[in-house]
């Protein structure tokens, strides 16, 4: 289990360290619709912490990429930066190529500390709503 934060409660947090922002990293597909969903957690993540800087980003096909999402966060005095990986398991883009990219990206912004969370997929709270999901689907064809 991750360090996740406590459950979405539909409340906002009190403001935080403003210097602080998150990046929610997807893969990308070359159909704009698949970034609907990115775009609808980024909606909930700043209704639930609207002084938390957010940005999306994608491995490829789509824009922006991890980089142009970071310059945006450092452009608004961003100085720490979560890149949070909106997969659902760690295959071989988050073991080797996406640390790597980041690592890139750090060396490229020293004013700027960057740090990769583990893929949404590994913590508990999402693996339970995935069940839960599954569950209700199943409980359609009874």
């Amino acid at each position: 289990m991750t360090n996740s934060p406590p459950a979405i409660s539909g409340q906002p947090r009190a403001a935080a360290e403003s210097a602080a922002g998150v990046v929610l990293f997807a893969h990308g597909a070359r159909d704009a619709r698949w970034a609907e969903p990115f775009a609808k957690v980024a909606e909930r993540v700043r209704a639930v912490a609207p002084e938390m800087p957010v940005e999306i980003a994608f491995l490829e096909f789509m824009v922006p990429d991890l980089s142009a999402a970071i310059g945006k966060l450092a452009a608004r005095g961003v100085t720490r930066v979560r890149v949070i990986p909106l997969f659902l398991g760690t295959g071989g883009h988050l073991r080797a190529e996406v640390p790597r990219l980041v690592a890139e990206i750090a060396a490229s912004r020293p004013g700027v500390a960057i740090d990769l969370a583990p893929a949404a997929g590994d913590d508990a709270g999402v693996i339970d709503a995935l069940a839960a999901y599954c569950l209700g689907e199943a409980a359609a064809i009874r």
